[in-house]
C-alpha cells in the first residue's frame, strides 16, 4: 500500500461532524478502490483538513475522490516517520501541524539534522515532535507536534532555523470504524 496525504481547504469552515459525514459519504468509493482512511487533522478554525490515507496507489485514491464528488484537494504519496524517543507524544496528542515546501528536493536526513541541532528550541517552547509525512518527491513535508499552542511551535521552529510554510492548530479526527 502507498501512504498518501490529502490536503483540503474549506470556506466556509467545516466541523468535526462534517468530516465524519464526508468520511461516511466516501466510504463506499474508498472500499471500491481499496483506500483506507488512517486519520485526519482538522484545523481549529475548520478551514484546513489533513488526511492520511493508504491505497494501492495515488490514482486509486484520486479515482475514489472523483467518484465521491470531492471538491478541490491536493494529494501526494509519502513516507511516515514517527518520533522514536521514549518521551515522544503519541500522534494522537498532536495539536499543531507544520507545513514545509521546497523548490528543489531535499534529503530527510538533512532536515532532521537541522531539527536535531535545534532541539533545545523545541524544549524551551514545550514543543514535542510526534510524526512526519515526507513526500516521495522530497519537496513537501507535514509535521505533527504537541505544544501549548501554534505560536510556541512557530517560535521554536524559527529559532531552530527550520523552514516553514505554515503552522496551524488542529484537532484529531479518527476513522469511525
Amino acid at each position: 500500500m502507498t501512504e498518501l496525504i490529502l490536503e483540503r481547504r474549506f470556506d466556509p469552515p467545516i466541523s468535526r461532524a462534517d468530516v465524519m459525514a464526508m468520511a461516511e459519504e466516501t466510504g463506499g468509493c474508498f472500499s471500491l478502490y481499496r483506500v483506507d482512511w488512517n486519520q485526519s487533522f482538522l484545523s481549529t478554525d475548520g478551514r484546513r483538513l489533513l488526511c492520511w490515507l493508504s491505497a494501492p496507489d495515488a490514482e486509486s485514491a484520486r479515482a475514489a475522490l472523483r467518484q465521491s464528488g470531492v471538491g478541490e484537494y491536493e494529494i501526494w504519496p509519502g513516507t511516515v516517520h514517527d518520533a522514536t524517543d521514549a518521551d515522544a507524544p503519541s500522534w494522537q496528542l498532536a495539536n499543531v501541524v507544520v507545513e514545509r515546501r521546497w523548490d528543489e528536493p531535499v534529503a530527510l536526513d538533512d532536515i532532521q539534522a537541522i531539527e536535531d541541532a535545534g532541539a533545545g528550541c523545541l524544549t524551551t517552547h514545550q514543543v514535542r515532535f510526534a510524526r512526519t509525512f515526507f513526500s516521495t518527491e522530497r519537496r513537501r513535508m507535514i509535521c505533527l507536534y504537541q505544544a501549548p499552542d501554534a505560536e510556541s511551535v512557530r517560535n521554536a521552529q524559527r529559532q531552530a532555523g527550520m523552514p516553514l510554510e505554515s503552522v496551524w492548530a488542529c484537532r484529531l479526527v479518527l476513522d469511525p470504524a
